[in-house]
């Protein structure tokens, strides 16, 4: 669990990141889900930006993409939604 010091300092890391993954129209798609926890699993911070023509909630995607990926929201700004999942065997992320 994330606490607000680390979530802070995410956001702040995920500043300057460009969104590597975008939902459109289709919303969730299984192959989308499985491209971002493979990403998860490599980077252990990502940005999704929701594209306008996505009608569903940007939060509802960011929970539902986490618990499906077992990770966390970081932080849903607009349109733009930030993960995280530690990578146990090899974090990239110190604290």
């Amino acid at each position: 669990m994330l606490d607000s010091k680390k979530r802070s300092y995410l956001s702040k890391l995920a500043n300057d990141m460009d969104p590597i993954f975008q939902v459109g129209k289709s919303s969730l798609t299984t192959e989308l889900i499985s491209a971002i926890e493979q990403a998860i699993d490599k980077r252990e911070l990502i940005k999704i930006s929701v594209l306008k023509n996505c009608l569903d909630d940007p939060r509802e995607i960011g929970e539902t993409i986490a618990e499906r990926t077992r990770s966390e929201v970081v932080r849903v700004i607009g349109k733009k939604i930030i993960l995280y999942k530690q990578n146990k065997k090899n974090p990239k992320i110190t604290w």
